[in-house]
């Protein structure tokens, strides 16, 4: 699970951790045009900006980009690495979502928190926000570590 980060990436987000791991390609996301805002340990926020490809046939946000927004933020709340150069890694086991809102257009928030974590599973809560900061879904999520990605120094990234 990989994101571009966008334009003044806040501290947070890259002090401890390596900023390329989060800049990997991720063919599917950047389709989206989604991009890590923050990230820290047990928190991500994740944006993407609503737009006419997004739509579904009402001409509001489609459901799918929401959990696309939900599982990348859920994601990456259990991947910061303290490790300048390592990575972590996860697979999502279980993802539900409630949609209480419509997005039309403009920034879509997924702000997602561990909500708990063991040794090879994480838990995590997300809830989605539109422009006027208004919930439009939340989600909850279990996530496997893959192996050597269980503790927050990670293991060294492929080359």
């Amino acid at each position: 699970m990989t994101l571009a980060p966008s334009p003044g990436t806040p501290a947070s987000m890259s002090e401890n951790a390596d900023p390329t791991f989060a800049a990997a390609s991720a063919p599917y996301h950047e389709l989206l045009g989604m991009r890590l805002e923050e990230w820290r340990d047990g928190f991500a926020r994740v944006v993407m900006t609503a737009s006419p490809q997004h739509m579904n046939r009402s001409g509001i946000l489609h459901g799918g980009a929401i959990l696309s927004l939900i599982d990348q933020a859920a994601g990456f709340c259990g991947l910061w690495c303290s490790v300048p150069g390592n990575a972590r890694r996860a697979v999502t086991i279980d993802l539900d979502c409630r949609f209480t809102g419509q997005v039309a257009s403009g920034r879509v928030v997924a702000e997602a928190k561990m909500a708990s974590r063991g040794r090879n599973i994480y838990f995590a809560r997300t809830e989605v926000f539109n422009e006027a900061g208004e919930m439009v879904a939340f989600g909850s999520s279990t996530h496997r570590w893959r192996k050597g990605s269980e503790t927050t120094e990670g293991q060294p990234e492929a080359g």
